[in-house]
């Protein structure tokens, strides 16, 4: 196992190092960056004046350059600093990941809630009613966009039912209610999507499951149904269902940058795309960084659980 881990751990550096490289390619091929967006059209510079601008904010050395620089300052434990504001990125991060860590916890916490037992219910009884109902939330729940599904419900709740939450974030250890009513529409649209994978993926591996013959045999010795599911159908069937979840992490935090956007949540997501529309670099390339190494980790720790789940998988 501890081989294992460590082997994991040593084929994050390239994985990181290949969207390092990415992102700040991506971001230097965007028109425009951070000197132009600051001057704008009604202000005119002299070439030297530019010229100071560029070497103030860093931008004067050749692409290569001020790539090895925030390389090396990312080796040092530093992401950079903000273009726009001169904060650390660190700093930024740390006052929007609370954010971003509640709306993706909350989401993927109600959408297995639900979907567990509604895809054990529906592989238990298949071809029942409840099965068709768990279709045909599924098939809902996968057609309809988070970005979409936000907007519908920011406008139903406030032309129809004349309410809309309180604007901002407030902490939930400041106000529960206030960031409860905050939080309600932002985890319900990113659930959603969530909810139906892992409930068709839970369906999907009872049914298979309850096809085994250790099933049967455990059937034919007299057990309980409820201990067959328990101790026999549910742990095996988990497995599959947490590699799903593990690889669902990378769709919340993508769709964190939209709901955030649409609900006004100053998370990291929000961060990241006003950072690109103000060319600011560092905060960009540090904030997709970060969620990057968050999206790794969480997959090698869903990794370890399958030797939890199962016995028989070992790690070396």
């Amino acid at each position: 196992m501890t081989t294992y881990i460590l082997r994991r751990v040593v084929l994050l550096v390239p994985t990181l190092f290949g969207i390092s490289v990415l992102v700040f390619a991506l971001m230097r091929f965007l028109p425009g960056d951070v000197v132009q967006m600051l001057i704008g059209t009604e202000i005119s510079l002299s070439a030297e004046q530019r010229a100071t601008l560029y070497k103030l904010v860093g931008l004067d050395a050749p692409l290569h350059i001020q790539f090895l620089r925030w390389l090396a300052d990312i080796v040092r434990g530093d992401l950079g600093t903000s273009l726009r504001t001169a904060q650390p990125v660190t700093v930024i991060l740390m006052q929007r990941l609370p954010i971003t860590v509640e709306i993706g916890v909350l989401s993927a916490l109600l959408s297995w809630l639900i979907a567990l037992p509604l895809g054990i219910v529906s592989a238990i009884n298949r071809n029942g009613k409840s099965d068709l109902l768990v279709h045909l939330i599924g098939l809902v729940g996968l057609a309809l966009p988070n970005f979409w599904l936000a907007t519908m419900l920011l406008l139903i709740t406030s032309v129809i039912f004349r309410w809309q939450p309180a604007p901002g974030w407030v902490s939930p250890f400041e106000d529960p209610a206030t960031n409860a009513q905050q939080m309600f529409m932002p985890v319900l649209s990113l659930s959603a999507a969530l909810t139906a994978v892992v409930m068709r993926m839970m369906r999907s591996s009872m049914l298979e499951v309850l096809g085994q013959d250790y099933i049967r045999t455990a059937r034919a010795k007299g057990l309980r149904e409820r201990l067959v599911m328990a101790r026999h159908a549910l742990k095996n069937a988990a497995i599959p269902v947490i590699t799903v979840m593990g690889v669902q992490v990378g769709f919340l935090l993508g769709g964190s940058v939209v709901i955030e956007q649409v609900y006004g949540l100053p998370g990291v997501g929000w961060m990241i795309l006003n950072g690109i529309y103000q060319r600011d670099y560092p905060v960009v390339q540090g904030g997709v960084l970060f969620l990057a190494f968050v999206f790794v980790f969480i997959n090698l720790v869903a990794d370890l659980l399958y030797a939890y789940a199962d016995p028989r998988i070992r790690y070396r």
